[in-house]
């Protein structure tokens, strides 16, 4: 049952960006009927997208085109503060990942190599908190 000024469809709306299509739409397969995902493969096209609408969750991989995912999710802070955040990364430095959580407000660092199913358990968890 839907509450109270929830959104239309009652699904959350999660954005997910990443340059690699066949990790997006694996994500998109295994998060099907679970909420409303938009994706987008740079910060620039996420950028475009936060300007649209209002987001639950966003997930970025950190090494994009043009801005650094941990970049634009540090900018998501700012503008989105109850938006939650995660980031994906292959680097496994603890003082990276650390500082990342700290500037990004995240709810989870994801480290790469990631099976959909992984990333698509860390949104259901950043929804359910």
């Amino acid at each position: 049952m839907a509450e109270e000024g929830s959104k239309p469809k009652g699904l959350p709306v999660v954005l997910v960006v990443d340059d690699e299509p066949l990790l997006l739409e694996a994500i998109r397969l295994e998060l099907e009927g679970v909420c409303e995902l938009h994706t987008a493969d740079s910060a620039a096209e996420a950028d475009k997208s936060v300007s649209e609408r209002r987001y639950d969750v966003i997930v970025c991989d950190h090494m994009l085109p043009g801005e650094q995912g941990l970049e634009f999710l540090g900018r998501m802070v700012e503008m989105f503060p109850s938006t939650k955040r995660i980031l994906m990364t292959g680097y496994t430095n603890p003082e990276f990942i650390s500082r990342s959580s700290v500037i990004a407000g995240l709810s989870k660092c994801l480290v790469k190599p990631l099976r959909p199913t992984e990333v698509a358990r860390a949104i259901k968890d950043a929804l359910a908190s």
